[in-house]
Formats: structure tokens, sequence, C-alpha cells
């Protein structure tokens, strides 16, 4: 397992999806608007970052200032996009939004129709905390009880206070794990998902990194 020091955010491709029921002047109908929003999106997915005020000016093709701006907004109240607590621009729904179409039975076949029920933003499903998240790549089957194979990518909370039963990253005696938390009364233990793998009890030093909060996995 791998693990880096930056905060990362799942960015997936996917289609965007959105519907717009106002009334608007010419250049800002929703069909413009789309396209707008899928420059932007084409951006962000390009860089893996969003674009500065100035850069949507030319990706948009407006010369004022004032005109990003409302943009901008109108982007926020859509929930498209967002600012943090110093102003910069973060991905919404632009980040990854999907068509849902309802529910599966994974039990006996039912049938079915096609229907769409609503988009979802795959960050907003998956991250309660853009600012404290990151990914990490796993390697080896310690925690293959718990559903987590070797290649899958976790999410990962910093900011979450782990408690026990939590699966969380772990500094043990200067070496990095992934296990389960469990505390026993003043003693803590870390307690791997496969019986081919022993219980770690700290020595000297135990550090928590963050808190497991999903598992990401690519079929195909």
């Amino acid at each position: 397992m791998w693990l880096r020091n930056n905060n990362f955010l799942i960015t997936l491709d996917s289609e965007l999806s959105f519907t717009y029921n106002v009334n608007v002047k010419r250049d800002a109908r929703p069909d413009i608007l789309q396209t707008r929003i899928q420059k932007i999106s084409h951006f962000y997915n390009q860089k893996s970052r969003m674009p500065s005020f100035s850069e949507i000016g030319e990706i948009v093709g407006f010369r004022s200032k004032n005109a990003v701006f409302k943009l901008i907004n109108k982007l926020e109240t859509l929930n498209v996009l967002g600012r943090d607590t110093k102003g910069k621009l973060i991905p919404r729904s632009i980040a990854s939004s999907v068509k849902m179409l309802g529910t599966v039975e994974a039990g006996f076949p039912s049938p079915a129709e096609e229907e769409l029920a609503d988009t979802m933003s795959l960050d907003e499903l998956l991250i309660q905390n853009p600012q404290a998240t990151f990914l990490l790549k796993v390697s080896g089957d310690s925690m293959s009880g718990a559903g987590i194979l070797p290649g899958d990518m976790v999410i990962v909370d910093k900011g979450q206070v782990p408690k026990s039963g939590d699966i969380v990253i772990a500094e043990v005696d200067g070496e990095w794990t992934m296990k389960y938390l469990k505390k026993r009364g003043n003693s803590t233990i870390l307690i791997p998902a496969n019986q081919r793998y022993k219980p770690i009890k700290p020595k000297n030093e135990l550090k928590i990194a963050g808190v497991v909060t999903a598992v990401v996995r690519k079929y195909k």
C-alpha cells in the first residue's frame, strides 16, 4: 500500500445530465449553459483541477469579469460547483454526474423498465469532507474478508475521529497498514479481515492517518 501526503479526489469520466426549467435570456439558454458546463468539466477532467476565474472566462469566451462571476454564481445555485472557505472553486456535480435509473434486483430476476430516477454525483455520494479526503491503492489481501481486494482504491477521510470497528489507515511502529481498529480497555489492536494474518498490537507507537469510508473497484 502506498500513501500520499497530498489530498486526492475521485474523478470518474461520465456523461453529464442536467435539466433546467427556468425562463432565461437567449445567451443563458439551457443548451448554452450545458455547453459551458461541459467545457468546464472537460478542463477539470483534463487538468485534474478546477479552472481559475480568468480561465473560466477563456474557456466559455467571456471577456467581462462580471459575466464570469454571474456564470459562477449560477453554477453554484445549480450545485455544479462551489467554493471553499478561501473562495477557491471546488467541484460539485461537475466532478462526476451519472444517470441513476432506479434499483436492480440482486436476488430473483424481476421485470424492470429503464426510468431516469435522478442524477447523482459520485463525489457527493462517496465523499463527505473533500478537503480532508485522499485515495490509496490497495496491495495485499489482509482485508479481503471486508471486501477490499488488491488493486482496489479506498477513500480515506483524515478528518473523522476513528472509532472501534472502523477500518483505518495506520502507522504502526513506523510501518503503514490498513486494518480494523479495535479498542479493548486501555489497549488498541489492529485486526485483519483475513485469517492468514495475525492481529497487530503496537509496541511503541500508533498513528491513525484516516478512516476508510468507501472502496472503489473498476472491473473493466
